[in-house]
């Protein structure tokens, strides 16, 4: 649980250094690369420790696979909420095919 926990707070940390500048526009884009860095820092600190803490519980791409996910959970709701914009079926319909990924690299066969 404690990977999972890592890598959804990771995910936010860079999520908001990934997309975060969009809504400062005005900004050099300099500037908003060294703060995105910065950012990202913490990201690092989150997420080495959760891959390194996960792995053997779950094998690489299992670890992959849950940090793409959050990825995208966590950018939904960022997108909503933060840029503003709306979620549409066809997105949902993409995340659909994603779960059926999920299943098929967590299946024991």
């Amino acid at each position: 649980m404690a990977t999972v926990v890592l890598l959804t707070l990771s995910n936010v940390f860079m999520t908001f250094a990934w997309y975060g500048h969009l809504k400062f526009r005005s900004y050099p884009l300099w500037v908003v690369i060294l703060v995105s860095w910065g950012i990202a820092f913490f990201e690092y600190c989150l997420m080495v420790p959760a891959n390194r803490w996960g792995y053997g519980q779950f094998n690489g791409a299992q670890l992959k696979t849950i940090q793409e996910v959050i990825t995208l959970v966590v950018f939904c709701g960022f997108s909503m909420w933060y840029l503003k914009e709306p979620l549409r079926w066809n997105y949902l319909v993409g995340f659909l095919f994603i779960a059926a990924a999920v299943f098929f690299i967590f299946k024991k066969w």
